[in-house]
């Protein structure tokens, strides 16, 4: 390994170009911590020069893993801590003010960075994202969305980790924050939104799932009402709305079952005598199949309903997928996507919706939600 570079790399940030994109990595997050994330990130700052990098963490712990040096748009921003991932996250964000993913969201505050990207505690960066940036105006809480891997393309399921014991009006929210990021980011015209829930038919579900029907229904969403869990590799929604708890389940469900049927492949091609040959038959097709199987490539959740653009991927997130982190941060970025759910919620809150967002100061309740740690992953 080339020796590592620079203390000077370490020097203090300065305000970004506002014609360049600056995207900060929390660079000790995660199950692997710069280990991986280093990597993963200088990867893809390498084959993208004109996107500046900040590499936020330990100079000690990360300099090992800068390899050759860091490219030219990249500099690293010193932070001594970090949040573990078995720590309460409310209150060690609370806690560890010079904490590596405390310190990337003061520069997305400050406007010396465009986007936050962690691998680290889910928690602690919907913790720190409400701290330091606050909600939307307009926004009750936030959710995590994720585009799940299907044959017609990926569609955006969400809540998945941001916002437990969600009502009615936090699902009708999620749908529109949700389809903003369809269409804007994913590319989905038109995006078809939909509630997952346990029957197709409208009266079916949970009072919050009653409530966001009737709210959706009279929405200028393209609404198409209850999808169930079966419904979701057919691809019949661009967005399907569900609370935190049920979406958590919902997408490690599928990353799971996805390993669990190529493991079984696996084991029948090593059965003798006819498993090797059958493999060799196969492969071709199996690849196909494996890359559309790939959730590694879409990157992470970007947290919506935030003033700013934060993706949170995988704790376990190995080099290549936070180089897709990266890219989808940078992507959430360009697209202006916080700014579009603020001229989205503006104009189409009810009476009830004003009342109930006014209900308390946007200050007082973004503290109130730091301290509750409202995630569930």
């Amino acid at each position: 390994m080339d020796a590592p570079t620079a203390p000077s790399a370490a020097a203090p940030s300065s305000p970004a170009r506002p014609d360049r994109l600056r995207v900060a990595v929390d660079a000790l997050g995660g199950d692997h911590g710069p280990s991986e994330v280093v990597p993963g990130a200088l990867a893809w700052a390498r084959d993208h020069p004109e996107v500046d990098l900040v590499l936020v963490g330990d100079e000690a712990r990360v300099a090992p893993y800068i390899g050759g040096g860091l490219p030219p748009q990249v500099t690293l921003v010193p932070a001594s801590d970090l949040v573990e991932m078995d720590e309460s996250p409310a209150s060690a964000v609370r806690r560890k003010r010079d904490a590596s993913i405390n310190v990337a969201m003061r520069m997305v505050r400050e406007g010396r960075a465009d986007a936050v990207v962690t691998a680290g505690h889910t928690g602690a960066g919907v913790a720190a994202a409400i701290l330091h940036l606050g909600r939307l105006p307009g926004v009750d809480r936030p959710a995590l969305a994720v585009p799940m891997i299907s044959d017609q393309g990926p569609f955006v399921l969400l809540d998945i980790g941001a916002t437990t014991d969600s009502t009615g009006l936090n699902l009708a929210q999620f749908a529109r924050m949700g389809a903003i990021y369809a269409e804007r980011v994913l590319g989905v015209a038109q995006p078809r939104v939909a509630l997952l829930s346990i029957g197709e038919e409208g009266g079916k579900g949970e009072r919050r799932v009653q409530e966001a029907t009737a709210m959706l229904a009279e929405s200028d969403l393209r609404f198409v009402g209850n999808v169930e869990g079966k419904d979701l590799p057919a691809h019949l929604a661009d967005v399907v709305v569900c609370d935190a708890t049920v979406g958590n389940v919902t997408m490690k469900f599928f990353e799971g079952l996805s390993g669990f049927i190529f493991d079984l492949f696996r084991e029948e091609f090593r059965r003798p005598p006819l498993g090797p040959l059958a493999y060799l038959l196969m492969r071709p097709a199996l690849g196909r199949i494996r890359g559309r199987f790939d959730y590694e490539r879409t990157g992470g959740a970007p947290l919506l309903g935030v003033r700013g653009s934060v993706v949170i991927t995988h704790g376990r997130a190995r080099a290549r997928m936070i180089s897709y982190a990266v890219a989808a941060g940078v992507d959430s970025a360009r697209a202006h996507v916080p700014d579009l759910i603020v001229e989205a919620l503006r104009p189409k809150r009810t009476a009830g919706a004003e009342a109930h967002v006014g209900s308390d100061t946007a200050a007082e309740a973004d503290d109130g939600a730091a301290t509750r740690g409202e995630e569930t992953a």
